[in-house]
This record gives C-alpha cells, sequence and structure tokens, in this order.
C-alpha cells in the first residue's frame, strides 16, 4: 500500500488533466503546517472549561431567588461569554505574532540570499573582465607576430631575387659545381630597397581594412600591404586604435564625418597644421569625441597607441599624397584608418 505521506505524482487520469504546478518560490514554496495549532487547541480547552465551570455555578449553584430576570440574565452572558471572547483575542494575537515571526525569518534569509548572489556576481563579474584583458592582450601579440613573420617573409623573398644595386661589392666567387639558388645580398642595401612597390588602389583597400569575411579583394591587398613595411606600420597602429576605440563601442562605420576637399588633404601632407587643416577633422559624433578625449586622459595606454598612430599616419600620407591624384586622396579620405585620423586628431588638437 504506498505511502501517503510520498512525493511521488499522482497516475491516475485525472492526475494528468490537472493544470501544471506553478513554479517553486523557493523559501516561500515550503508547507504551511497544520491550521490548527496549539494555540487554538489551548483556546477551545480553556473555552469550553470555563462554560463548564460558568454553567454549574449559575445553573446548580445559584438558583434563581426571585430577582429581576432580565437583569440577572444579562449579567450571567457578560460573565460567561466575555471571558470565552478575550481568550480567543489572546489566541489570535498569539496565531498572528507568530506568523509575523516565521515571515521575518523567510525575509532574512532571502535577504541573505539575494546579498550572496550579488557578492557572487560580482566577483564573477571582475573575474571575467580580468579574462577578456588577457584574451585581448593575448590577441594583439598574435596580430604583431604574425605582420612581423609576414615582412620577414617577404624581405627573405624579395632579397633573393632582387639584383645587386649598382657600386655594391660583388659577392665572393663559388667554388665550382655548388648550386648558385640561393646568391647573397650585397651588403649595405638598404631596407627600402627591399620593399615591393604597393599600387595606390591596394594601399587604400588595405587602409579601409575587409569589409567582410568573404571579401577577397580586401584581404588579399592588405596581405599585400603587410609585405609594403611602411603601409605595414600604418596598419598594425590603425587596428591597434580601432580595437581600442571598440572597447567603448565606438566603430568608425558609425561615424558619418564631414569629408574635405583633397587640396586640404595636400597641405596636411605639406606640414600644414592648426586652422589651417581644420576641415581635417569632419568628426562631429559628440559622444565619440568625449569618450575618446576620457580615455585619452586616462588611459596611457591608449594615449600611446593614439599618438604612435598619428605620427606614422602622417608619415605614410605624406608619402601617398606625392604620387595620388585627387580622386585617390578623396578615396583615401574615406576609409576607417582616415576616420580614426579624424577623431583622434581632433581630441589631440591636431586642428586647433
Amino acid at each position: 500500500m504506498p505511502d501517503a505521506t510520498s512525493d511521488t505524482p499522482p497516475t491516475d487520469p485525472g492526475a494528468r488533466l490537472a493544470p501544471a504546478a506553478p513554479t517553486p518560490l523557493g523559501i516561500y514554496d515550503r508547507s504551511r503546517g497544520p491550521q490548527v495549532t496549539g494555540i487554538e487547541v489551548t483556546a477551545v480547552a480553556l473555552s469550553l472549561v470555563w462554560l463548564l465551570g460558568a454553567a454549574i455555578f449559575f445553573v446548580v449553584l445559584e438558583p434563581s431567588n426571585g430577582t429581576d430576570d432580565s437583569l440577572r440574565f444579562l449579567m450571567t452572558m457578560l460573565a460567561v461569554f466575555m471571558p470565552v471572547g478575550m481568550i480567543w483575542v489572546a489566541a489570535t494575537a498569539a496565531r498572528a505574532s507568530r506568523v509575523m515571526r516565521e515571515e521575518a525569518t523567510r525575509l532574512q534569509t532571502a535577504i541573505d540570499a539575494l546579498r550572496h548572489a550579488y557578492v557572487s556576481q560580482s566577483q564573477g563579474g571582475a573575474s571575467a573582465t580580468s579574462v577578456g584583458r588577457k584574451l585581448d592582450e593575448i590577441a594583439a601579440a598574435q596580430r604583431k607576430a604574425e605582420a612581423t613573420l609576414a615582412m620577414f617573409s617577404s624581405t627573405r623573398e624579395i632579397g633573393s631575387h632582387r639584383p645587386a644595386q649598382p657600386g655594391a661589392r660583388a659577392p665572393a666567387a663559388r667554388p665550382q659545381g655548388q648550386a648558385d639558388d640561393q646568391p647573397a645580398l650585397a651588403l649595405g642595401t638598404p631596407a627600402e630597397a627591399l620593399t615591393p612597390e604597393l599600387s595606390n588602389d591596394d594601399f587604400i583597400r588595405a587602409l579601409n581594412f575587409p569589409e567582410t569575411a568573404e571579401d577577397r579583394d580586401g584581404f588579399s591587398a592588405l596581405r599585400r600591404a603587410l609585405k609594403h613595411r611602411p603601409t605595414a606600420q600604418l596598419v598594425q597602429a590603425a587596428q591597434d586604435v580601432l580595437t581600442l576605440l571598440s572597447q567603448d563601442g565606438i566603430y568608425m562605420d558609425d561615424l558619418r564625418p564631414d569629408m574635405a576637399k583633397p587640396d586640404v588633404w595636400r597641405r596636411f601632407a605639406e606640414g600644414a597644421r592648426g586652422r589651417a587643416i581644420a576641415g581635417l577633422g569632419g568628426v562631429r559624433d559628440r559622444s565619440s569625441l568625449a569618450l575618446s578625449a576620457g580615455r585619452m586622459k586616462q588611459d596611457p595606454i591608449f594615449r600611446d597607441a593614439a599618438h604612435h598612430f598619428l605620427r606614422v599616419y602622417d608619415r605614410a600620407f605624406q608619402s601617398f599624397s606625392e604620387r595620388a591624384s585627387d580622386a585617390e586622396v578623396a578615396a583615401f579620405s574615406n576609409t576607417r584608418t582616415s576616420r580614426a585620423f579624424m577623431l583622434l586628431g581632433r581630441v589631440a588638437g591636431t586642428f586647433d
């Protein structure tokens, strides 16, 4: 025979059609216990004892002696039922006090649970922030290593196929029969001579970065740009500041700057600064400017990365403007890298 107190759910068809039980409420979902407590039992017992005693006194021990029956009846009712009422008032007050103590205990338990959950969440959030910062540092180091390997590979490849510069010392003669598949690099050759040529179109496309993961032309241009040492430096610097800006929710695709004319850009390439090139600071988004200015003042890593990016951008654009047309300068000014320059240039005071 199954136990009446078992927690096994009923298996009869009527039980299956019953509505689902409400969601458990934790400590507030515990059973209420018996409805009749010792307080009610005591009150009933005292009431019965008093009524029995009153009945014995008024009926047996004190018979009627001819006085006013109406007054006697009223006094009898008061003497019988007023103590009973007082007993139940006391019982009700005791029950209410007990319920209030139970609710206070439950409320204190709930507050302790909320406090514990808040502390656990705060500690978990701090650890997650630390882990995220470490992952960002590892990703940045990996990108720098990839860029360095790409430049090193391109330097070796070009050095093995480019002819020696005029006036350089001829390489020593090799023994007869030795393979000549790896000629020696002439001493004194500058690093710039080993840098492969990069077209203006690839330069612009690389500094705008690939649009999507399927942008094959963008990735091809970026790979060619990483083989060009000056451009690789600008790409790496731009990637660093774009990553730091994204941590504050600032993305270059969301900015809509006022575009300056190519003449203003050429004045910047010639060395003009301040009000003469104020038109280059076309970024007007107040939230992005405020966040970047605050980060520039408080974060030394962000400040160093921004100043390094501005210096590398200045040198790269001076070289690019000498061989670029006005249309190419306009296209270059609309890249993500140039938008970052407009934003950080305004924060750094380049256009003041």
